[in-house]
């Protein structure tokens, strides 16, 4: 090296710098490194969600759920009737009660007929019997 006084400070600086410039060449190449292992694993999972995606373009569609059938209201007036009765008092109701919602005479041919009604509704999931002889509409 120069035996040169005024050059060998200007030296020891450019060494140092040299030195800087290295340390912080290394830290660069690590993070590069760091950086290029994140963009791998972000890359794989936007593979598989392109997978995922033309996976589930490829399912069959799913055939509609059919709707439940509603329960077969018997023919007869008399039902409509009584589910009439039942809607409008919006509670449950015994046989005797809606004999008498319907203007029948109390009689026990009358109570009987309209309990039987009541429990074909029922058997038929129109009706429901909350307790015995209480029936209600089962969305009430």
């Amino acid at each position: 090296m120069s035996e040169n006084p005024q050059v060998q400070p200007i030296l020891d600086r450019i060494e140092t710098r040299e030195h800087e410039l290295a340390a912080q060449a290394e830290q660069l190449r690590a993070r590069i490194e760091e950086l290029a292992q994140q963009l791998r694993e972000t890359d794989a999972e936007t593979e598989n969600l392109r997978i995922t995606r033309k996976t589930l373009l490829a399912l069959p569609m799913p055939s509609p759920a059919a709707e439940p059938e509603a329960p077969d209201i018997p023919v007869h007036p008399a039902y409509q009737q009584i589910l009439t009765a039942l809607a409008d008092a919006g509670r449950p109701m015994r046989a005797r009660d809606l004999c008498q919602a319907l203007d029948l005479p109390i009689l026990p041919k009358n109570t009987e007929g309209i309990r039987s009604k009541l429990k074909r509704l029922v058997s038929r999931g129109i009706l429901a019997e909350t307790e015995p002889g209480l029936f209600a509409r089962p969305d009430a």
